[in-house]
């Protein structure tokens, strides 16, 4: 695997060829791309040589064809909303593979099946979707305005759709992968069904592009469910709030729901709901309600909650529950309610129901309420390890407050289904710094300069880092699994020896060289 950064020749030679392989127009040295593509939310790495930016699949192996003979990595990029190092190469000197322009819908509603292009963002899907009356199990992150499904079927995700049907790599019957030789593999051979024999499909779920580059997807429809209710519970402890949370998740009742501790409810929730937000709100809620009256009384339920909603229990948790009809939507509600009354206490609906408006907003969220740095930390754990990790978190924060309030750095926490047995806790880290290519690039410039400006804070940075690898570690402890494991989560050390050997295995069939994405995974 060379560094082609160092021999400007061979970058010569290596951009000429990849120019010849799919246009001009396709292939970028513009070094401020470059710098912005050294980014991801959280962190900086190493700058990549060059880009190419396919806009068919033939193009895309292609170019993989042209790196392959040259001996030069290959690292894919979706959306860029990642943060656990999926796309970054310390090293830097590789080509990066930005996989946008492979955004082709293609919709087979007799058959109930869509055909999606790698780069299709998750809210382009769903607007193609709609007009069928049609959805996918799984229909996107909170991110889904520039998050790609293939970026979400890479790292794996969980949001809309989670609660009733799992996580994105749950919602895919086969995928067409470019390998390091250019060569397409399609892992499923029916479209009827993903278990057909063994599940290949499977393998390239949340791989991180380590085992090759998606190209396109194939994704189940079902029908849209016109009616829906939104419900939302405070809890005055964690304890309280995972047993009604754990509980809720065995009922099985809600297409999608999402907990936040008091911190981030009154900060990075909070800050989305301004005046544009709430007036779409208002439009939506027409369009979706029954009657007129009944949309006018559900906003003037949201007004008289005012923000007192985001203020109402140490935890919260919101859920969106969809029926065939008003009936099965209430009926399912009214059990939720049930099952969750011991625990918790039901409070307005003004979060539940701005999430249920506005699926996808947009990503003012990659920086803190005040424009600090963010960063989320994550694990899923089983049920009985839950609220003993919580304590050992606070724990280790009591430990380090000290420094932590004198460098700025505060926490908030989030969670989520992941199926019955699983559930996801995921940690915030906030921190006073400079923003970073990718953030001026992603945001508007005036959303930029309505925020808090901060000087470069290497301390800080430095100690959020440290603080992150030692949340981690503490994952580890409980036995934590996680999604999105990129750079930033141990795998590879996690496999007993029979399974990592046929994981080496495979990586060495599909790439000897060690091309595509080196690194991630721990491979």
């Amino acid at each position: 695997m060379l560094d082609i950064a160092d021999d400007p020749g061979m970058m010569m030679t290596l951009m000429h060829d990849l120019i010849a392989a799919i246009g001009k127009d396709a292939v970028s040295d513009d070094p401020a791309a470059r710098a912005v593509m050294s980014n991801d939310v959280y962190r900086g790495a190493g700058v990549p040589a060059l880009i190419v930016r396919p806009t068919t699949v033939e193009a895309l192996q292609a170019a993989v064809r042209v790196c392959a003979a040259a001996g030069v990595a290959m690292v894919p990029r979706g959306g860029g909303a990642s943060y656990t190092d999926g796309y970054l190469v310390d090293t830097g000197g590789h080509v990066l593979f930005d996989t946008g322009a492979l955004d082709s819908i293609e919709v087979d509603a007799e058959n109930a099946v869509v055909t999606v292009g790698a780069g299709t963002t998750w809210a382009k899907l769903k607007d193609a979707l709609t007009v069928h009356g049609l959805r996918t199990p799984f229909w996107g992150p909170f991110s889904g305005l520039v998050a790609t499904v293939g970026g979400g079927i890479s790292q794996n995700t969980l949001s809309h759709g989670s609660g009733a049907y799992g996580i994105s790599a749950q919602s895919v019957l086969s995928l067409d992968i470019v390998l390091a030789s250019g060569e397409l593999l399609r892992t499923g051979t029916s479209q009827a069904t993903r278990y057909y024999g063994p599940d290949l499909t499977g393998l390239f779920t949340g791989d991180c592009g380590a085992l090759g580059i998606k190209a396109t997807i194939r994704l189940p429809l079902i029908a849209i469910r016109p009616h829906s209710e939104a419900v939302s519970f405070a809890f005055d402890s964690f304890a309280a709030c995972h047993a009604g949370v754990s509980k809720a998740q065995r009922e099985g009742l809600d297409d999608s729901h999402f907990g936040l501790d008091l911190a981030l409810s009154q900060g990075q929730i909070a800050r989305q709901d301004g005046v544009g937000a709430k007036l779409k709100i208002a439009r939506d809620l027409f369009a979706k309600a029954p009657n007129a009256f009944v949309g006018v009384k559900q906003l003037i339920r949201m007004a008289l909650a005012g923000d007192t909603a985001m203020q109402a229990g140490a935890y919260m948790c919101h859920f969106i529950i969809e029926g065939v009809d008003a009936t099965d939507a209430v009926a399912r509600a009214n059990k939720l309610r049930a099952a969750i009354a011991p625990y918790g206490r039901e409070i307005a609906n003004t979060v539940s129901s701005f999430v249920r408006s506005l699926p996808f907003a947009p990503l003012t969220n990659i920086l803190g309420p005040s424009g600090e740095r963010w960063v989320p930390i994550h694990g899923v754990l089983q049920q009985d390890k839950v609220v003993p990790f919580h304590d050992a978190l606070k724990t280790l924060y009591e430990t380090r407050k000290t420094e932590m309030d004198r460098l700025g750095i505060w926490s908030g926490t989030m969670f989520s289904p992941a199926g019955s047995s699983g559930f996801l806790y995921e940690v915030a880290l906030y921190w006073p710094d400079d923003r970073t290519d990718y953030h001026r690039h992603t945001l508007t410039a005036d959303h930029v300069a309505s925020l808090k400006p901060y000087a470069e804070n290497a301390e800080a940075r430095a100690y959020t880092h440290e603080l992150k690898a030692a949340i981690i570690a503490l994952y580890q402890q409980f036995g934590a699994a996680h999604f999105q494991i990129g750079r930033a989560y141990p795998y590879r050390d996690r496999l007993d020896p029979q399974a990592l050997a046929l994981l080496l295995g495979i990586k060495a069939a599909l790439d000897p060289k060690g091309l595509m994405n080196p690194g991630a995974l721990g491979l």
